[in-house]
């Protein structure tokens, strides 16, 4: 098993560069694993308590769960990935039932921020993005997508996103074996993945 680990700030475009590997792989042998499938469960919490939560912490993912399954689907093993709601800041109880393959991707802005998680890697890819890019990208997302209005989104990133990303992620690119700049569609830096996934496999 081959186990890719894309990390990148928030709406740098990891899912596109996730996209553009999917696209050149037989379904049967690649699969994604999000770490926003693994934040922790809040049940405990109050709806008002979660909206709290700091989620641009490491504290705030189960890597426990992560790594955990993560070994299982090495020994041949199924998982249930847990489903979460950005509207409710809670996993639903919903699982998605994910199989070993032969190429895992595990993506997620702090997925390298964990030495465990981040040593079983063997491909660890940083994608980059210019700040104003991502943030305009984040505000479309989450006004979109997640229910929230601007001042939330914009209050929400210069009091956690920004100084999150300088603390925990931003430095991780010291770890990464491929930095893709995708300020632009990048074909090149893909290519290159594409090639050393074509090879290991």
């Amino acid at each position: 098993m081959l186990i890719i680990g894309i990390a990148g700030g928030t709406g740098c475009g990891k899912t596109t560069v996730v996209n553009q590997i999917l696209n050149e792989l037989p379904e049967s042998e690649v699969s994604v694993i999000s770490q926003d499938s693994y934040y922790k469960d809040t049940s405990h919490l109050s709806y008002e308590e979660r909206v709290k939560i700091n989620f641009d912490h490491p504290r705030s993912i189960d890597f426990e769960l992560l790594v955990n399954h993560l070994n299982d689907l090495k020994k041949g093993n199924p998982i249930d990935q847990p489903v979460y709601s950005f509207v409710k800041h809670n996993r639903t109880g919903d699982t998605i039932h994910t199989l070993p393959r032969k190429v895992m991707i595990v993506e997620g802005i702090l997925v390298m921020s964990n030495q465990e998680l981040r040593d079983m890697f063997d491909i660890k890819i940083f994608v980059h993005a210019d700040s104003d890019e991502r943030l305009i990208r984040r505000l479309k997302r989450d006004i979109a997508e997640r229910g929230r209005d601007i001042d939330e989104v914009l209050s929400r990133y210069q009091s956690t996103l920004k100084p999150m990303h300088e603390q925990f992620i931003e430095p991780m690119k010291e770890y990464a074996d491929i930095i893709i700049p995708n300020n632009k569609y990048n074909t090149v830096a893909v290519d290159i993945v594409k090639t050393i996934i074509s090879e290991r496999l």
